[in-house]
């Protein structure tokens, strides 16, 4: 069975640091650029890190930018999303999602998706 399944959610203080991992099954990654959703309650999903292909390119929303870091570990069939500096506006489901087209943040570009992992920033 092809899919991904997103682990490493929870619930953190403001300030706290979370490390997401996306591994595949059924599939390798290293074919795919990979991205990093999150849908907050009561809003529209959006794009948060994306790596392609090669792990030099990457890319950021800006309201993570400085704060999380993506990497990807082929050798493991893996994705990573190190969240640091975490802010209770960070609370959201984190799914991951695999394509193989251009433009990391069309979803609809997407060919696989993980079923999400909840992370809530709270004191």
């Amino acid at each position: 069975q092809l899919q991904l399944v997103e682990s490493g959610g929870g619930l953190v203080q403001p300030g706290g640091s979370l490390r997401l991992s996306c591994a595949a099954s059924g599939f390798t990654l290293d074919g795919y650029a990979i991205v990093w959703f999150r849908q907050a309650p009561g809003k529209e999903r959006e794009g948060v890190s994306c790596i392609g292909r090669s792990i030099d390119i990457t890319a950021y929303a800006d309201s993570v930018k400085g704060r999380f870091t993506i990497s990807r570990e082929n050798a493991k069939n893996t994705v990573y999303l190190q969240m640091n500096s975490l802010k209770p506006e960070d609370t959201a489901v984190y799914y991951c999602a695999a394509t193989l087209r251009l433009g990391c943040w069309n979803q609809n570009n997407m060919r696989y998706w993980g079923k999400g992992t909840l992370v809530t920033v709270s004191s």
